[in-house]
């Protein structure tokens, strides 16, 4: 079994979907965990589950991330889970609100700025794992999402440069990037389309024909924080049942 042995994690986005998942995990790996989210109620709730510190804090804030950010001395593990998908709202660039734009930005690539920009000088005498969320989105072209795309592939670059800069620190920074997750965003941004054929999109798009849990991904995340991770710098690490990989699936002989 991984373990995290006393060190002090942070996971953003901690009180629902991948980011719960990964609280429950690392907190059994004997994590030190703070749990940062904007839900109070389930965030408190889980935390007192787990023995866990809460922090309510709207991520894109740099006046709440430093207030968060100013009760730790020492931080091993940065896990930036927070992210947000706003379907009907998000789309083609050219039908894209500029507000919804500026909100998708904020959330999903400011707050992993924030965290890193005043959680590194935390890590620097010590060293550390910093975890980005990046999607399938980041890796490949996706149709209809233009702004959480930008979001997810600029992280996907700002992991490779954070790694490049504060390996010399002993700070690693990986990143994950998941796909067809069975959490709520999915199911609000894709189960719950009454266009999206979830039997073809199983059966052409993904290898492994279903969807993944965020448990598997938390399980990524566990070993990325732990020291068996300890030479992984840079990485990004698609899971996605293999999804970015793929071709076209229907050409495949059917057994």
């Amino acid at each position: 079994m991984i373990e995290l042995n006393g060190k002090i994690v942070i996971i953003t986005g901690g009180a629902g979907g991948i980011g719960a998942a990964a609280a429950e995990i690392f907190a059994k790996a004997g994590a030190r965990l703070s749990i940062v989210d904007l839900d109070a109620v389930r965030g408190e709730a889980l935390a007192k589950k787990l023995g866990a510190r809460f922090f309510k804090c709207d991520v894109s804030s740099p006046e709440e991330v430093k207030a968060v950010l100013g009760n730790f001395d020492r931080i091993d593990v940065i896990y930036n889970n927070a992210g947000v998908y706003l379907p009907g709202r998000d789309g083609r660039i050219t039908d894209i609100d500029e507000a919804v734009w500026e909100k998708v930005l904020a959330i999903n690539l400011r707050s992993v700025f924030l965290f890193c920009k005043y959680g590194i000088p935390l890590m620097m005498k010590h060293g550390g794992s910093i975890i980005n969320t990046a999607s399938s989105a980041g890796m490949i072209g996706i149709p209809g999402c233009d702004a959480y795309t930008a979001t997810k592939g600029a992280i996907v670059q700002l992991t490779k440069s954070l790694a490049a800069e504060y390996g010399r620190y002993n700070i690693r920074t990986n990143c994950i990037s998941p796909a067809a997750i069975m959490t709520p965003m999915v199911r609000q941004s894709n189960l719950d389309d009454e266009t999206f054929d979830a039997e073809s999109f199983l059966k052409l798009r993904t290898p492994l024909r279903r969807f993944g849990t965020p448990e598997e991904v938390a399980q990524v995340a566990l070993f990325l924080a732990s020291d068996a991770a300890s030479y992984l710098n840079g990485a990004v690490i698609a899971t996605d049942g293999g999804i970015t990989i793929n071709g076209d699936l229907s050409k495949i002989k059917r057994d």
